[in-house]
């Protein structure tokens, strides 16, 4: 099949699009207003961009909490949404009024960053302190706005469960990160291969 996403001619019942992009990482972001209002969201269009210096971003669809926040305090944290926090992750993406701390409403613990004001979630096994670096609106082929926003972020410090760290090497599988799909679904990672490169000294 073939089908052009702006006339949603595909003929199905839903838009396969974020199927098709899959599994994506889960930016579960904290970030607070000037006021010091707390907000928790994932967003899954997420992922790092860069390693030296270690760069990441996320986008949201419509001028959310989160890009409001960070738009005012250019400081933010990512933290690892996991299998065991996956309905902690859930509740968190509820459309709630802006002063609604969703760290209480998921019944996480706060903890403090190191060099950002944001908390980030004590649960998580690794969290990722950003301080940001530009917000873009998106802008369609056509050249006009749109209501989407891409978060940039430099990672100045990065907090890991050292229980997870065996033999020198991060275990991912081990921390059983969640990523998103289409529709509802979800992936879990537990399982591992390795490919060598072709370039690479063995």
């Amino acid at each position: 099949m073939f089908y052009e996403p702006l006339k949603r001619n595909h003929g199905l019942p839903h838009d396969p699009f974020k199927a098709i992009v899959a599994p994506r990482p889960i930016g579960w972001i904290s970030s607070v207003d000037k006021q010091g209002n707390v907000n928790l969201a994932p967003y899954s269009f997420f992922n790092g961009v860069a390693s030296f210096p270690p760069m990441v971003m996320f986008a949201s669809e419509g001028f959310k909490d989160s890009v409001a926040n960070i738009g005012e305090t250019m400081e933010f944290v990512c933290n690892l949404a996991t299998w065991d926090l996956r309905d902690a992750m859930n509740r968190t993406s509820a459309s709630v009024p802006h002063e609604v701390n969703e760290f209480e409403l998921a019944g996480l613990t706060p903890a403090p960053s190191k060099l950002v004001v944001p908390p980030r979630v004590a649960e998580a096994p690794c969290a990722l302190e950003c301080k940001a670096t530009q917000i873009v609106q998106m802008k369609g082929q056509d050249g006009r706005p749109r209501d989407n926003y891409a978060v940039f972020g430099e990672v100045v410090g990065i907090h890991i469960d050292e229980q997870y760290i065996k033999n020198g090497i991060l275990d991912s599988a081990a921390m059983k990160p969640i990523a998103r799909l289409g529709y509802r679904d979800y992936s879990v990672v537990t399982d591992l291969f390795q490919m060598t490169r072709p370039d690479e000294r063995r």
